[in-house]
């Protein structure tokens, strides 16, 4: 069988969310690379239109070139584990992949088998959500993780006290992989579902909820946090750059939800907001 290879050559602060967004289009592995990244598709099974509008995007924000050649299809796991370094978080959490030597020394210790989704804890949002996370009390605290990619949040939330985690995501891949890190770190209190968080039903409202996504994604989905958000609740939002903290607390601020604090890293940002 033959993939098609996509060679994207991008600052590293754009590898993550390019991958993200690609994902959309029928791109389904994924390798960061040195100058950027490395994306894979079964061999002319996806959109090049929408492909080349998110590549065009990016193209007027940031220096960005790629191209496109075919190989035949790698044993992908193999490759992966040639370049997967475990992440340290405030030497509180770890986050690393199955065949690394556990390391007692950490309050945290999280198993992350990322496959084809999205959210290891290398990229600097997912560091800065864990970061936010370690300071929030989630003990019983009912908690949604949107948009949860590998769950790494997910599982954080759970091996920090939640009493249940409720989380989801738009992509197929997510959900397999997802469940299969929830299990491999013994978290059955965390429920994984296929789609966006307007179409789902939620039986109460939450203590926390997370989301790790995109910038234009959360000013959309911020009436929707607020609303399934308790009074005093907190709402931990990553995906963005330092200098769109501004419109993101404006949003935010609209829907009755003030910002407490920010976390930055290597030009992105993390905020947490409290419901008012």
């Amino acid at each position: 069988m033959y993939h098609t290879r996509l060679s994207i050559t991008c600052a590293t602060d754009y590898a993550e969310i390019l991958m993200a967004e690609i994902a959309e289009t029928g791109f389904d592995t994924f390798m960061e690379t040195e100058t950027g990244i490395e994306a894979y598709a079964e061999e002319d099974k996806f959109n090049k239109a929408d492909l080349l509008s998110i590549l065009e995007r990016y193209q007027q924000q940031s220096t960005l070139s790629w191209h496109f050649d075919t190989i035949e299809k790698k044993n992908w796991n193999e490759e992966w584990e040639k370049n997967y370094e475990p992440v340290i978080v405030d030497d509180r959490c770890i986050i690393r992949a199955a065949f690394h030597q556990p390391e007692k020394k950490y309050t945290y210790d999280i198993i992350i088998t990322p496959k084809m989704s999205f959210g290891t804890g290398h990229h600097a949002t997912t560091h800065l959500m864990i970061k936010h996370q370690l300071d929030i009390n989630h003990q019983n605290k009912l908690v949604m993780d949107a948009g949860c990619g590998t769950a790494v949040l997910s599982v954080m939330a759970a091996k920090h006290g939640a009493s249940f985690v409720d989380a989801f995501d738009i992509d197929a891949w997510s959900i397999e992989n997802g469940k299969e890190n929830a299990e491999m770190n013994n978290c059955p209190n965390i429920r994984i579902r296929q789609g966006k968080i307007s179409d789902l039903k939620f039986n109460e409202p939450f203590d926390i909820i997370l989301a790790n996504i995109n910038k234009n994604i959360l000013l959309m989905e911020m009436p929707y946090y607020s609303t399934y958000l308790k009074k005093d609740g907190l709402l931990l939002l990553s995906g963005f750059y330092e200098h769109d903290i501004a419109d993101i607390e404006n949003r935010a601020k609209g829907e009755n939800l003030i910002l407490q604090h920010i976390h930055t890293l290597e030009t992105w940002a993390a905020v947490l907001c409290k419901k008012m």
